[in-house]
């Protein structure tokens, strides 16, 4: 983007690591429901609804601000919860990757155990995209309107 300042690479850095935080638990506890459906499912299914639980929380939330900025700015979605051509591409490597793995994860596990408590994965990655889409509206940089 031409004439858009550059953002800062370590702003929003909490963002981040609560984006990798959520999704190594989610991942253990995945695996580990998907090995024993019916000793661990429990902890996997409180996991799977506690980041769904915080991930729409945090959407609406980014989304809340980013309507406060789109009176100055031109915030469209790519930019907003994919981070395209808003953030540097070490943050969007940072946020998207984790984001990635939840879905990749979500939908093996599931696959792997269909009609058991793990498919309540498949919620999951509404909690990476929703960071996402908060350190965007947040710290993301978009043209003037």
């Amino acid at each position: 983007m031409t004439g858009v300042p550059e953002a800062d690479p370590e702003s929003g850095a909490a963002i981040i690591n609560l984006s990798w935080a959520g999704t190594g638990l989610f991942v253990a506890t995945a695996v580990l429901a998907t090995i024993d459906p019916d000793g661990l499912s429990g902890p996997g299914i409180a996991v799977d609804l506690g980041l769904f639980a915080i991930g729409c929380a945090v959407f609406l939330w980014a989304y809340a601000v980013a309507v406060s900025r789109s009176r100055t700015d031109a915030i469209g979605i790519g930019g907003l919860y994919f981070l395209q051509g808003s953030a540097p591409k070490v943050v969007q490597y940072r946020l998207l990757i984790p984001l990635a793995v939840q879905v990749v994860v979500a939908v093996a596990t599931s696959i792997i155990r269909p009609y058991t408590a793990v498919a309540f994965g498949i919620l999951v990655p509404i909690f990476g995209l929703g960071l996402a889409g908060l350190w965007g509206a947040r710290n993301g940089t978009f043209e003037p309107r």
